[in-house]
């Protein structure tokens, strides 16, 4: 009997393949016309890429190995992911081919990424059942967003670990989901926000030993990879961390807007305070997050709490770059919001992309390019779409009538593993208490 396999496994390979080849094809002004070497015609082109210039400002091309032979300002396994296309390119005797030739082996492995995570993302959604895995396989892949950015930086890896974590996860194999997810912790911090959505699921389920499981097995996963490296290269692993303090605000946040116009308190602090606020107004909006996955009148999906999660932590980062889309596009496609407000996000992402650099030429060639009060516009239509995008996540959590998923009355949370169709153990509830006027006393 031959096997066939579901339908999102074709068109999900062939759509990544297609989102991969476009996304080289969009950085070939870079990668073959040259403008590497202008430092104002990569802006100009819209092809900047950190690949090819990191490879020689973390001294890759002199032979040194990640964090023992110079610090790199990633985490571990991303730095081994360096290493690997930098030992791929080592015998190429000229060093720029070289450079060349190792952004072209980081494509190739970030385009494998890329189909991972693709086909993880729509074993998930196919859960849901309708066609939603091969829908999801075209959302994904087919992002605008995702497509321009996917080969600025290394962040697809991490989007690969961390959507077949949510899928192991959906298939009720909490261990392996953990381990996943701690090699995407690794690789990018930002999957770490996704074991607390974790937490108040299982938490308000009753499902805190599979919690307990999922969480060991990251904890081990990251451990296994950190530990080794920050015994033996102390340093040099916590450049990341050291580095991650120090920035200030920068292109793309809310912070950078405020500084520029000068807002008072929050736009004019100095570094530890910027640290502060930023990192308070995250707290308060984690907490407002933990009070709606516990207070809803249906428990939250997953994909939709982690989807909340992360969106607030990009409107109120003090960095938000333009490859951070490729972290949000599973996730939105799985929460499944407003397909209008999606769009609208989207088109803000790809102003975004070309913004950013029209503002760099402006900077440097004024005044040619994107001016800065335009630039400021397509920053805040960014942050507004975004936050747009996650209101309509809140209303669907809230009316889970509203919510696409769960509106046929057939799914509950396909990509909840063990919490899909568990009972409430937990939930937190407000009854208003309505006074009676006293009876008047009998005379």
């Amino acid at each position: 009997m031959r096997y066939r396999y579901p339908a999102f496994v074709g068109v999900g390979v062939g759509a990544s393949v297609l989102a991969a080849l476009l996304g080289y094809a969009q950085k070939l002004p870079c990668s073959s016309g040259g403008a590497w070497n202008s430092f104002t015609g990569q802006f100009r082109d819209a092809c900047y890429t950190d690949i090819y210039p990191l490879y020689y400002t973390e001294q890759l091309s002199a032979g040194k190995v990640p964090y023992y032979g110079h610090p790199v300002e990633y985490p571990v396994l991303m730095g081994w992911m360096m290493e690997a296309a930098a030992w791929a390119v080592h015998s190429v005797a000229d060093a720029y081919a070289r450079g060349k030739d190792f952004y072209e082996v980081t494509v190739l492995m970030l385009a494998v990424c890329l189909v991972v995570g693709v086909l993880a993302t729509a074993a998930t959604a196919h859960r849901e059942g309708g066609g939603a895995g091969w829908k999801a396989a075209l959302m994904v892949s087919l992002s605008p967003g995702l497509i321009l950015a996917a080969y600025i930086n290394w962040d697809l890896f991490a989007m690969a670990l961390t959507a077949c974590g949510l899928a192991a996860w959906a298939a009720r194999r909490p261990w392996l989901a953990g381990v996943l997810l701690g090699l995407a912790v690794a690789t990018k911090f930002y999957p770490l926000m996704f074991f607390g959505a974790l937490f108040l699921l299982c938490l308000r389920a009753g499902r805190l030993r599979e919690f307990g499981k999922a969480l060991a097995g990251g904890l081990i996963a990251w451990l296994a990879i950190n530990l080794p490296v920050a015994l033996t290269a102390t340093s040099g692993w916590a450049e990341f961390y050291a580095f991650s303090r120090s920035r200030g605000a920068d292109w793309g946040s809310v912070w950078y807007l405020f500084e520029h116009y000068n807002v008072p308190v929050v736009g004019n602090s100095s570094l530890g305070e910027l640290n502060l606020i930023s990192s308070g107004a995250f707290v308060v909006a984690c907490v407002l997050i933990a009070v709606l996955a516990l207070a809803a009148p249906r428990r939250p999906r997953l994909p939709q709490l982690c989807f909340l999660l992360l969106a607030s932590f990009l409107i109120l980062n003090k960095v938000w770059s333009p490859q951070y889309v490729i972290w949000l596009v599973p996730l939105a496609v799985l929460a499944r919001p407003r397909i209008w407000a999606y769009v609208l996000w989207q088109l803000a992402e790809v102003a975004y992309f070309l913004g950013i650099w029209g503002y760099f030429v402006f900077m440097y060639q004024p005044p040619a390019g994107v001016s800065t009060g335009w630039y400021f516009v397509i920053l805040s239509a960014r942050l507004l779409t975004l936050a747009l995008l996650a209101s309509t996540v809140v209303a669907d959590i809230l009316q889970p009538a509203r919510d696409r998923v769960r509106a046929s009355g057939v799914n509950d949370d396909p990509a909840g593993g063990v919490l899909d169709r568990a009972p409430d153990r937990l939930a937190v509830t407000w009854r208003r208490v309505i006074r009676r006027p006293a009876e008047a006393p009998a005379s």
